[in-house]
């Protein structure tokens, strides 16, 4: 008689933990928290709302009943020394991850993405002290790649500020986790999509922006060629390889790489979105200089590390995550542009 298999081990290690979510409100919070609550965790939301950032109250609709929410800043020791008490595990996700605002407001950035990163650690370290802290990194900390695929041996020389600070909060949770004994990885995210993620302006990540372009029937802008390469993760297979690092002390004190599966370039990605939408058009426009003296160029990642240690890959196809998405979009618009239609210009 074949017995029936229960959950994988990495989602059955949540059932009854207690589990923190910092920018739990926001895009790849609220997803991660969709799953946990779904196996079973005690699950609280920490979110500062902060305006432009992505925060929505609406991506925790249907589980509400099922979580808690603390509106509260990261850079609030106190408040940080208080919610982290009891926790079992904490996804650092907090974060201001616009480039562009980085470089026109650099000390807004260094304080969230720097300075807030030792105030999580710091109460960790003061009060709780066992708990596993698993960090939201980025792959903007590698700059312009030598080569491709980029694996985490790559130089770590940001083109920007977003990239600096970002890159120096990783370090502060590897240290953190070296010399006082608060376990603690990083996961270099690539370009992660999928529902629920901030379309209201193109200042976080332009997949985001292209789908809305596509879903209002608007031209899709690419900057020179298109040509450019990136690689790109659905928000669900990104959620798993929070829940995979959270649950397995074989990360502790590393850096891992978190990409896709193949690379895709700009113009073919934003041609699969204008046939899977059956809206949109695309236009090529030359680079606006702002954008043109960060940009990184080609970029995709090799994740064969993370996947060799924790088993994880990814598993949805950009077609079908692209297709999930648009049609969350068309359901939910509203709650995402909050009647902003002049956001619709580049």
């Amino acid at each position: 008689m074949i017995q029936a298999q229960g959950p994988p081990r990495h989602r059955a290690f949540y059932r009854g933990r207690s589990v923190m979510i910092t920018g739990g409100l926001g895009f790849i919070g609220s997803n991660l928290a969709r799953q946990l609550v779904d196996l079973g965790a005690d699950v609280l939301l920490v979110d500062s709302l902060i305006p432009e950032y992505g925060g929505n109250i609406f991506n925790i609709d249907g589980i509400a009943d099922r979580l808690r929410v603390n509106v509260a800043d990261v850079r609030q020791q106190s408040t940080m020394n208080h919610l982290v008490r009891d926790r079992d595990v904490i996804f650092n996700l907090a974060g201001q991850v616009s480039h562009i605002d980085s470089m026109r407001d650099p000390y807004t950035d260094l304080e969230i993405n720097c300075r807030s990163q030792l105030t999580v650690l710091e109460a960790c370290r003061n009060y709780n002290p066992g708990v596993k802290v698993v960090f939201a990194g980025t792959r903007q900390v590698y700059g312009r790649p030598h080569s491709l695929p980029v694996d985490e041996t790559h130089l770590v020389r940001p083109t920007d500020v977003n990239g600096i600070n970002k890159a120096a909060g990783e370090n502060y949770h590897i240290v953190y986790n070296d010399v006082f004994g608060v376990r603690a990885c990083s996961l270099r995210l690539t370009n992660v999509y999928g529902p629920r993620q901030l379309i209201r302006h193109n200042r976080q990540g332009f997949i985001g922006w292209f789908i809305r372009l596509a879903i209002e029937d608007q031209p899709i802008q690419i900057y020179g060629d298109g040509t450019q390469m990136r690689d790109f993760v659905f928000v669900d297979d990104a959620a798993d390889a929070f829940l995979r690092a959270g649950a397995d002390d074989a990360v502790n004190g590393e850096v891992f790489n978190v990409g896709g599966d193949r690379p895709v370039s700009h113009k073919d990605l934003a041609s699969l979105l204008v046939t899977i939408a059956g809206t949109g058009s695309v236009r090529y426009v030359d680079w606006p200089e702002e954008k043109k003296a960060i940009d990184i160029g080609s970029f995709y990642a090799d994740s064969s590390k993370f996947a060799g240690r924790v088993g994880w890959k990814p598993t949805v196809a950009l077609e079908e995550g692209l297709g999930r998405t648009i049609a969350f979009y068309r359901e939910h618009f509203s709650h995402y542009i909050d009647g902003d239609r002049s956001a619709a210009r580049v």
